[in-house]
């Protein structure tokens, strides 16, 4: 939900605060008094191109913000997968690029290293006067495009230009899938789908085998046999160099371990030495505590010296076992020999000793494919098939559900239209299978899509073509959609669409922005036109640029946007566009000058009785 969007110096807005009610908004005004540059600020935090020009007057920079609430299931959405590596996930975690919506966006602001703070989501822009604007999310510098990924997810913006990108295949193929509910059966399909790509890329290599292919096989098995050879083991090359260097120091080691053993326990080293040891000594000061009979104190303090005693044992002990243990000269000879055979392996195929091991594991298996026999070939060649064959039953599962979905959208969208002063005006949304290669579509072991890279009618998003055709009025041609609507009809069919879709799906968590949706509607449609925003606004945040009373009455918050001169009299002062809120008495106003252009006491009564009826 947006929370709150601030502007600085952009066009004629030297600085304003809105923050939207929770349910509906509706933005007013005059016409040419700056609505326009509110959606400018929306978009500028979403990432659009900055143009210089939008700069006001004298400023240095312009700048907008976008601060968006997040709800505690998104937030939670992605944690699990959040800081963890691909190995580390689990399997039925899911893959965070197939979320949507809050938390798509929260998962791709922390893909850029930004954590939401306290449940919130800053979006930003600057644009100078000159030069390159900035893009930042979260107080951190982000390019436009991280801004574009997440306020996609956040905000949807229906206006004349914006309503042109539902023309495109891929987003109404988008949109029904959202209203059909089908996200099983496309995860099943996708599972299937990527299968048949990899099974096509292995067959790829295989046939592509040539001169140059049996030269890489022949280099591999030559390198695999010489690192097989000599064997190595994970770490051996860091334990042989170990002790490499105890022998090389042999000498230090034992006059040093002699040293501390005779100091420690002289009976280690000689057996009839009469000096006293530190074991000896800690010995005689515990039995001399001990023969004090008061007890307390020296007894505590001669458990003490046992517990040292016992420690010291330890050390003598670990000390003794290292005496004689630094090996001979010959064995000197074969740890540098060995070392050497590791040299060799890492100089080649290092850097390091595990990366020797790692090569040789892959190099196997490329190896393996490298070496098929027409056998191979052949025994791939039919699982590639039997991928092909689950893959096509997968896409005839989801183009099963598609169908009765897109039937009951193109329903209840046209049941819809009717109420927005759209009489006659229906949509079809079609989705039309395409047809095995060999036109054999009933036959699950068609030619078509047997070979590798040929995947007949299927793709990424399986077999479907999908249109929405729509018709504005009756008798007249259907058309693709954006093809056969003006810019207001356009805005009223995507407040249909999204009014079956919040229905469908039940709750929202996006921001819906229309502009123009009540371009060419008047009377008692525009009252119907208000109440289906109030409608969506029960599931949705909703923000509408109008200029219609009877569609502003239906909002929970109104902003009225107007021109006001800085300075009386200075013709060099000019204007500059306020945002202010209005409530009460002085919304009644605001209703009451957009129902008749004046503020008399009967258009007052009309606006007073039109914001009671405006109710749910």
């Amino acid at each position: 939900m947006l929370e709150e969007l601030d502007i600085r110096n952009l066009g004629p807005i030297r600085e304003a605060s809105i923050a939207p009610a929770r349910g509906m908004t509706a933005i007013t005004g005059e016409t040419g008094a700056g609505k326009s540059m509110l959606l400018s600020a929306i978009r500028l935090v979403s990432g659009d191109t900055a143009e210089s020009s939008r700069v006001a007057a004298g400023a240095d920079e312009a700048w907008a913000q976008a601060i968006f609430a997040l709800d505690d299931d998104a937030l939670a959405a992605d944690s699990g997968n959040h800081g963890q590596d691909d190995s580390s996930r689990d399997a039925d975690d899911g893959d965070p690029a197939d979320l949507t919506g809050v938390a798509a966006a929260v998962a791709r602001a922390r893909d850029a290293g930004v954590e939401p703070e306290d449940g919130e989501l800053f979006l930003s822009r600057t644009v100078p006067a000159s030069g390159r604007s900035r893009a930042v999310l979260g107080g951190k510098s982000v390019p436009r495009s991280v801004l574009s990924s997440i306020a996609g997810e956040l905000v949807t913006i229906h206006g004349q230009a914006d309503q042109l990108k539902i023309a495109s295949a891929a987003r109404q193929r988008e949109f029904l899938d959202r209203v059909a509910d089908d996200e099983a059966e496309l995860d099943a399909y996708r599972h299937a789908w990527n299968e048949l790509i990899a099974m096509d890329e292995r067959l790829g290599r295989l046939r592509s085998q040539e001169s140059s292919a049996r030269q890489q096989a022949d280099y591999l098995r030559e390198s695999i046999d010489r690192i097989n050879r000599t064997n190595p083991q994970l770490g051996e090359d860091e334990e042989l160099k170990s002790r490499r260097e105890r022998i090389e120091n042999a000498a230090d080691i034992a006059q040093g371990v002699g040293a501390a053993l005779g100091a420690l326990d002289a009976s280690q080293v000689d057996a009839d030495a009469d000096g006293a040891s530190a074991v000896d000594l800690i010995n005689h000061a515990v039995t001399s505590l001990r023969a004090i009979r008061v007890g307390g104190e020296f007894a505590e303090q001669a458990d003490r010296l046992e517990s040292i005693n016992a420690d010291l044992g330890d050390v003598v002990f670990s000390l003794t076992q290292e005496l004689g243990d630094e090996g001979s000269v010959e064995d000197l000879d074969q740890i540098n020999g060995r070392i050497h055979e590791l040299n060799e392996l890492t100089r080649r195929w290092g850097p390091t000793l595990a990366d020797v091991i790692a090569w040789r594991d892959k190099a196997t298996f490329d190896l393996e494919d490298l070496d098929a026999s027409p056998e191979k070939v052949a025994e791939l060649e039919s699982e590639r098939q039997s991928l092909y064959s689950a893959t096509l039953a997968a896409a005839d599962t989801l183009s099963a559900a598609r169908t009765k979905a897109a039937a009951s959208l193109g329903a209840r969208v046209t049941d819809e239209l009717g109420s927005l002063a759209m009489s006659g005006a229906s949509l079809e949304v079609r989705v039309t299978p395409r047809e095995l290669s060999d036109g054999h579509d009933n036959d699950r072991d068609a030619v078509a899509g047997d070979s590798a890279g040929d995947t007949g009618p299927l793709g990424p998003y399986g077999r479907d073509d999908i249109a929405f055709l729509f018709t504005p009025f009756e008798g007249s041609a259907q058309l693709p959609m954006g093809k056969s609507a003006s810019g207001g009809e356009l805005s009223r069919l995507m407040l249909a669409l999204e009014l079956v879709a919040a229905d469908v799906r039940g709750g929202n968590d996006q921001t819906f922005i229309f502009d123009e949706v009540d371009a060419g509607v008047g009377g008692k449609a525009a009252v119907e036109l208000g109440k289906r925003l109030a409608r969506l606004a029960r599931n949705a945040q909703v923000i509408v640029v109008t200029h219609l009373a009877q569609v502003a009455s239906w909002a929970d918050a109104q902003f009225v946007v107007s021109k006001e001169s800085q300075g009386a009299g200075d013709e060099t002062a000019g204007v500059a566009t306020t945002v202010c809120e209005v409530r009460d008495d002085q919304r009644v106003h605001e209703i009451a000058r957009m129902l008749s252009g004046s503020e008399s006491e009967a258009s007052l009564d009309h606006a007073r009785e039109l914001l009671k009826d405006s109710t749910l």
